[in-house]
């Protein structure tokens, strides 16, 4: 369980350089199929129960299990009975750059 209020989060999260915090609220049994987002994500789970599945990998998260997501990083959702809360905070950033192979290394 987290003693960290949001404002607390908030502003952490904008000192750590993140765009903006918000409180996300999932009702109970809601299932989000693999997606990703535009931003990059550090959250923190403060009611309820979630799974988030990453690379194949699931994760059970309760109040106080913080995660975080890479830009464009494919995961997916699934809030227990009673729904979920967690506080998330985004940085857009700039897109990712592919790999240009150098014309000495080809």
């Amino acid at each position: 369980m987290t003693t960290m209020t949001f404002t607390e989060f908030q502003q952490q999260s904008l000192a750590e350089g993140f765009d903006e915090a918000l409180e996300r609220v999932w009702s109970a049994g809601a299932h989000v199929p693999d997606h990703g987002h535009p931003f990059q994500v550090k959250a923190l789970v403060v009611q309820g129960e979630m799974w988030l599945t990453v690379n194949g990998k699931t994760r059970h998260l309760t109040p106080g299990d913080p995660f975080e997501l890479a830009r464009d990083e494919p995961h997916a959702e699934r809030y227990g009975p009673n729904g979920a809360v967690y506080w998330v905070a985004r940085k857009a950033g700039s897109p990712p750059r592919h790999k240009v192979p150098h014309p000495a290394a080809a």
